[in-house]
């Protein structure tokens, strides 16, 4: 992966195929990689762009970092930037949701559209554990290797219906593992603020692009109703709901968001 300086740290990043810019924004507790086989896909139409936020994936970890959603914006904000990319499609899940809003709602970004997946967005959002953790993170800080392992495993599994293979799941927690990895994992909850969407849901409604809202049915981590409910506050939103599929939509049902997303993106965008 190629290399970003920010204040906070190096970010890592990737490109594939050619075409149309795309850029996929993961959320947490993940990085890139559940973007692996849709970023495959979609490189044979597009140019595609991945990248690992600050503390996340192969991105740098270290204490005392802002990992917050505030500092991913401006970060992804500055990378379109250095990307020399003017108007891209962009792809978001999870927090990729708010960081991908934050940046073009409060910091200019322009998009050609924006196709929003499972995301954070509008509260109340928020698992019981990650309220726990958010609440305590001195406690889980000070876990033994071996528990903190188990629960993360634990917890990153629940993100999927049909469950993860274990090597899929094996990748997933892997950057989360370790001394470094440990303390990233809790202080990226930590700084998990409702602030960074309260200050962007009255704005949903001056969005003036295509957008796509897409949402497994069974996603445990953020309801289905909460994608409707965004959906509903999106000017000319379409909502694509992903049956039998959790959280992680990729692994969940690859095939038919790969197709709602190339649809998507190979619309042609209208001109008032």
């Amino acid at each position: 992966m190629e290399e970003f300086e920010t204040p906070g740290g190096t970010v890592r990043w990737a490109s594939s195929g050619s075409g149309p810019p795309v850029v996929l924004l993961h959320g947490t507790p993940f990085s890139s990689s559940v973007w692996r086989d849709i970023a495959s896909a979609l490189s044979e139409r597009h140019q595609v762009f991945v990248w690992d936020m600050l503390g996340y994936g192969r991105s740098e970890k270290r204490d005392g970092q802002d990992v917050s959603l505030g500092t991913q914006a401006e970060i992804f904000a500055s990378l379109l930037e250095h990307w020399g990319l003017e108007s891209p499609s962009v792809v978001a899940h999870d927090f990729g949701g708010v960081v991908s809003l934050r940046a073009h709602l409060l910091h200019g970004a322009r998009y050609n559209r924006l196709a929003l997946v499972d995301v954070v967005a509008i509260a109340p959002w928020g698992t019981p554990f990650f309220h726990l953790v958010r609440d305590n993170p001195w406690v889980f800080e000070q876990l033994p290797s071996h528990l903190h392992e188990a629960i993360v495993r634990t917890q990153t599994a629940t993100a999927s219906a049909a469950g993860l293979r274990d090597g899929v799941l094996g990748e997933l927690v892997a950057p989360w593992l370790g001394a470094a990895g440990q303390a990233a994992y809790y202080r990226q909850i930590a700084q998990a603020d409702q602030r960074f969407t309260d200050e962007i849901e009255p704005l949903l409604g001056s969005l003036d692009l295509p957008v796509l809202v897409g949402w497994g049915e069974a996603d445990e981590w953020i309801p289905v109703e909460q994608g409707k409910e965004l959906a509903s506050r999106i000017p000319g939103a379409r909502l694509r709901l992903f049956p039998g599929a959790g959280h992680l939509v990729q692994e969940d049902a690859p095939a038919a968001l790969t197709a709602t997303l190339l649809e998507f993106l190979g619309q042609p965008r209208k001109v008032a």
